[in-house]
């Protein structure tokens, strides 16, 4: 059995993570591990250098999405010739790369999955911009849903899921359309829109179906432009919530393998709920490219 390095992060979720309750999980589950509880991002980052540096294969993080991208960026620069597993506890505020393969919201059960041998070898992107490179494995974003995603964390920690419908609300009614030029390598898409949406994985912002369709082993993001006017976009949400939205005549969905997008209005860029920058930016994905214990 393989020996887990298993990082919590503590900011994750509605309240703190209390690395006792970590333990007794991962004991509970038979579950090989060494566990360790970084207080920084930058310190978070150097556990896993260390351990891969250091031979190992395995890291899980205890957090959400935004904590698994930070290993998968860390695990996507290092260049070890083998390729790594990852596996995610959950305990943050959307943990929604693990809907996806229906594991559970609970840190008990989700981490019985660490003793298995099943893993799911999974595609990853990168967004290109100013901020260098960014990886991703679930979903990122360019428009009023990056807005969101940077006024959600200002809200209380309490409101969990629901501070970023509350910031979609807050950002809506003044963000700026932006006409958008969309290049792939089948073809060049040119419209008015509200947001891009680079789709992975399947569930967003607390288990919104954001891509029904998108599935992390087929070598392409599905790509989605979101040209809804402002007084019809709040209208949208439920339908994206429950995965009905595709047929709505102002979403406009693609799959492709590679993309640069330009905005003629400058517009935030988020990935995995982490903002990274602003437009423009290029994007692509890298098949295949972690295994994910599931």
């Amino acid at each position: 059995m393989k020996r887990w390095l298993v990082a919590t992060n503590p900011a994750a979720g509605t309240r703190s993570v209390d690395p006792i309750d970590v333990r007794a999980a991962l004991t509970a589950a038979d579950v090989e591990f060494e566990l360790t509880a970084p207080m920084t991002r930058a310190d978070m980052r150097s556990v896993i250098v260390d351990h891969i540096q250091n031979g190992g294969t395995h890291v899980a993080v205890v957090g959400g999405d935004g904590t698994a991208n930070l290993a998968i960026n860390v695990l996507m620069e290092m260049d070890t010739g083998e390729r790594p597993v990852l596996g995610i506890l959950p305990s943050g505020t959307g943990c929604d790369l693990l809907r996806t393969f229906g594991i559970p919201q609970d840190l008990g059960l989700a981490a019985r999955h660490l003793a298995t041998n099943d893993t799911y070898s999974v595609d990853v992107a990168y967004l290109d911009g100013s901020w260098g490179r960014r990886h991703f494995v679930n979903v990122a974003q360019a428009g009023v849903g990056a807005a969101a995603a940077q006024s959600a964390p200002k809200l209380h920690r309490r409101l969990g899921a629901g501070r970023y419908p509350l910031a979609f609300a807050a950002r809506l009614p003044r963000f700026p359309k932006a006409q958008i030029t969309l290049v792939t390598e089948r073809r060049t898409v040119e419209s008015e829109a509200l947001a891009v949406i680079f789709a992975n994985a399947q569930f967003f912002a607390g288990g919104w179906n954001v891509a029904p369709r998108a599935t992390l082993i087929d070598g392409v993001l599905d790509i989605q432009i979101i040209n809804a006017a402002k007084t019809r976009a709040l209208a949208l949400v439920p339908k994206i919530i429950r995965g009905t939205h595709l047929a709505d005549p102002a979403v406009r969905r693609l799959s492709v393998a590679e993309f640069d997008l330009s905005t003629s209005t400058e517009w935030p860029v988020e990935a995995d709920g982490d903002l990274i920058g602003n437009t423009r930016l290029a994007g692509r994905v890298i098949p295949a490219a972690i295994n994910l214990k599931i």
